[in-house]
This record gives C-alpha cells, structure tokens and sequence, in this order.
C-alpha cells in the first residue's frame, strides 16, 4: 500500500472522560480522522460535534472489540493509529481485594489492550505503518502501598509493549508508551471508589488511609501542584503518532517519582511510603 493510500485513522478506547475524551477532542480538532469509543455510545454522544466518529466498544468483549476494529477497517482500509486508553485502578490490600475484582482489573487494564493490538495489527503490516500508543502510567514503573493490582496490571503493560516495540517495528510499526503522573480527572475518584469501605479486619486502617491519601493527592498533595490536566497527555499521544518514543513520562510529578524510585534502594523507599501510609500489622 502507497504513503498516500494508507490508513492514519485513530480508533482511541476509553473516551468518556479524562485521558480518552481529551484526546479525541484534540486529535480531531488538529485534523486527525478519530474514531472515539464507549462501551456506552450515551456517555460521548457529544464528541460528535467536535469532528469524531463514535463507536461502541467494550475492552473485555471479544465481539464488541472485533466489530469495532472491523468497522474501522471497513471505512478506512485499516486502524492506522490505536490508542489504548481504556482502564482503570482498583485499590486495597493484596489479600483484602476478591479475585473476581483482580480479574476485572486485568482484563480491562491489559488483557483487552493485548487484544486490541492483535486486532489491529494485520492491517497495518499489510499498509506498512501503524503506531501503538499505550497509556501506562508511573504506576508503571514504582509502586505504592495499596495500589498492587493497579501497579501490577502497568508494569505487564509496560513489558508488553517492550516486547510489541522490537517484534512490530520491521513492519513499520511504532510502539509508544506514555507514562502519566498524577492527572486532574476522575481517575482519583474511582480508585476511592474502588474500596470497599473497611471497619474491621487487619486491613481496616490501612485500606481507609489508602483511600484518604489518594484522594488528598488529587485535591491539595504536594503531588498536585506537579500534576496537569489531561490536556497534557493528548498533547503528548500526538506527538508520539508524529515520532514514536520507547517511553513519555508526562508531568513534573511522573519524571520526579520515576526519577526517584530509579535511585532509591528498596529499603529507603519502603521507608518513604511509611510516612504516607500506616504499615499494617498484628
């Protein structure tokens, strides 16, 4: 397939708030074709109106997902940009969070990416382009106190794409990962959310403070003031479809904390987190 036939089309999950919906706004108000996705089509009727395309697409139904890459195809001869956005944090102790919720985690947060990338992937080896963008997250890279399966299903992502990046890249095809730190959006909230609230057990007081801090980190944490708005990683996801990049940290609060953790012995940062979190204990 010719440069000038090929597809460059995004098809972006997750866009009906924060991360996913700024970046269908922007990719298409700078003249990118976007196909943006819900699993409820109600949640981003409006982004009609800012040039998108809209789609129903649910990360973890294997129906919902190969109808929408296929509705792309059809339109555009292939998925010329994916943008794998869709996800979410699920907080609590490693032992206090049920396995049905550790499993809902995964299969959003990696196993419908993974999916994605196999979907769209024959169509841009067949046009000899594509780019993967990935939103990972500095939870990607450190980890802290209560968020274990979130970090956890970042840090598959983040090997993953590792992986994607060398085996896609003879095929013309560029894997970026963008990383994230702390983004004025809902994504707080529904990490709180994510809690069931706790009274008794030997998890009581720590589940509560990882709720109470994570949802002060958003508010007024010292975090905060080296946070953006989700403005910040549109602008970044464009520039990765411009001249992909192995990794994007994106806020001051992501490159301190990576920078951070990457020096830190173990032993200190454990330390570190004991002055955020109660360490529990019998």
């Amino acid at each position: 397939m010719s440069s000038a036939r090929r597809s460059e089309a995004v098809l972006i999950t997750g866009c009906s708030s924060g991360i996913g919906r700024a970046t269908a706004e922007h990719l298409a108000k700078h003249g990118h074709t976007v196909y943006a996705t819900a699993r409820r089509l109600d949640s981003i009727r409006d982004l009609e109106s800012h040039g998108c395309r809209l789609l129903e697409l649910d990360v973890t139904d294997e129906q919902s997902m190969t109808a929408a890459v296929q509705a792309v195809e059809e339109a555009e001869g292939a998925v010329g940009v994916l943008v794998n956005n869709a996800g979410y944090s699920q907080s609590g102790a490693v032992e206090s969070v049920p396995m049905d919720a550790v499993r809902r985690q995964f299969e959003t947060n990696v196993f419908g990416l993974v999916r994605m990338c196999q979907l769209v992937l024959p169509g841009m080896r067949a046009q000899r382009w594509g780019r993967i963008v990935n939103l990972s997250s500095m939870g990607g890279r450190l980890v802290f106190p209560g968020g274990g399966y979130y970090h956890a299903s970042k840090y598959a992502v983040e090997a993953l794409s590792d992986a994607l990046r060398f085996e896609v890249k003879g095929f013309g095809i560029g894997v970026t990962l963008i990383e994230p730190g702390l983004i004025k959006t809902e994504f707080g909230t529904a990490a709180v959310g994510s809690l069931a609230p706790t009274t008794d057990g030997p998890y009581a007081e720590f589940n509560n403070a990882v709720g109470a801090t994570t949802a002060g980190a958003y508010d007024s944490g010292g975090l905060a003031r080296l946070g953006a708005g989700p403005d910040a990683v549109a602008h970044a996801i464009e520039k990765a479809i411009k001249r992909p990049r192995a990794r994007v940290p994106v806020t001051a609060s992501a490159r301190v904390m990576i920078g951070l953790r990457r020096v830190m012995p173990d032993s200190v940062w454990d330390r570190s987190m004991r002055s955020n979190f109660p360490q529990p204990r019998a």
